[in-house]
């Protein structure tokens, strides 16, 4: 035998035993992936007619035997967002359907292949939008019509109040929403140069330019004259964008909070939210709607705008493994419980839903 032959032989063996061993790990990787992104709920895909067009959404319904359910309907946030935010939303649907609801929700007009174009839309085309869809869940035996409630983030707070006024609902849970459209943008320049450590200058520099872009929209001013005005400096706006803002830069939701009163709402209030002011969200939250003492408000002092742990948001790589391995873990403590919670203390009729969060000391 060629004395190098034994050798050859082992060195076979541990390169095929080292590639079963990856093999198994990596099975064993895909498998938790499979298991950790598997929800206790049935989805099923929706065409809803609107306005000469279909929506087209999930709806997502609890496995409890039942035949008749609550609904929650969402309402997206600002960006180009698919019916499920690429899965970001399916821990919240699981959570609603352990409190025996369902969730419903659709791709925006020109997302994943739905027609139209979201970037022409005004808050009120949104709010017709969603007061369609509840219109057509009510039309369904598996739904039960009189628990019919919304959730929304962010920009979602300027269409929520509207739909409200446009059709009867029975709750609302409102994620980091703001009040005013040019407010909220002020607040999220300054945020943002504060976190960059911008120096004055560059400060100085930022407002001046928004100012610009304010009396541009206050004389509806052109895409053209943006531009011209900017010297082409435009940040990544586009025609369609400067459309969008055009349409809605006025947007307050104060008036329009008026016809949640006497709803049970449940506000959700982030730590670490470079966005939206929150403090005056829930000032403005509490002095509309307290008065109906249907008001229930969490703060979730380690999270970030999109209720996400700011421990988690703030690396590219945390957020992709985490949302691999432990989707339901990219959220805030108590987030998603809070929200089963108060849909089950609804279900009850019990008057949990309805308590009032006392104001805190944010640190």
């Amino acid at each position: 035998m060629c004395p190098t032959t034994q050798p050859r032989r082992r060195g076979l063996r541990i390169a095929v035993w080292s590639l079963v061993t990856v093999l198994v790990v990596a099975a064993g990787l895909v498998g938790v992936v499979l298991w950790q992104n598997a929800y206790d709920m049935d989805e099923q895909r929706v065409s809803i007619r609107h306005g000469g067009h279909t929506l087209n959404g999930v709806l997502a319904t609890p496995k409890d035997g039942r035949k008749h359910h609550g609904l929650v309907v969402y309402v997206h946030g600002d960006g180009p967002i698919d019916a499920t935010h690429d899965d970001g939303y399916k821990p919240l649907w699981e959570a609603n359907a352990k409190a025996g609801y369902a969730s419903l929700s659709w791709d925006k007009p020109g997302v994943a292949g739905a027609p139209g174009n979201w970037l022409d839309q005004s808050m009120d085309d949104r709010a017709n939008e969603a007061a369609a869809a509840i219109t057509w869940a009510r039309a369904r035996p598996d739904i039960d019509g009189d628990r019919i409630g919304l959730w929304g983030a962010s920009q979602a707070g300027w269409v929520l109040p509207k739909i409200a006024a446009k059709t009867p609902i029975r709750f609302v849970i409102a994620v980091s929403p703001a009040i005013n459209w040019l407010q909220q943008g002020r607040h999220n320049l300054l945020a943002e140069l504060r976190a960059d450590g911008a120096s004055a200058a560059r400060t100085k520099a930022a407002i001046a330019k928004s100012d610009t872009t304010r009396r541009l929209l206050d004389r509806h001013a052109t895409f053209e004259e943006y531009v011209k005005a900017t010297r082409g400096d435009t940040d990544g706006m586009t025609a369609d964008r400067w459309g969008f803002i055009s349409k809605n830069y006025t947007a307050d939701a104060t008036q329009d909070l008026r016809a949640l009163r006497g709803i049970p709402v449940l506000l959700t209030l982030a730590g670490h939210d470079i966005n939206v002011d929150t403090a005056d969200t829930e000032r403005i939250y509490r002095k509309v709607l307290d008065p109906g003492g249907a008001l229930t408000v969490k703060r979730y002092p380690h999270a970030t705008h999109s209720l996400l742990k700011q421990s988690i948001e703030q690396s590219g790589a945390k957020t992709t493994l985490t949302a691999l391995f432990s989707p339901r873990s990219l959220f805030a403590n108590g987030f998603l419980d809070d929200q089963r919670q108060f849909l089950k203390d609804l279900s009850r009729g019990s008057n949990a839903a309805l308590q009032v969060t006392p104001p805190r000391h944010r640190t």
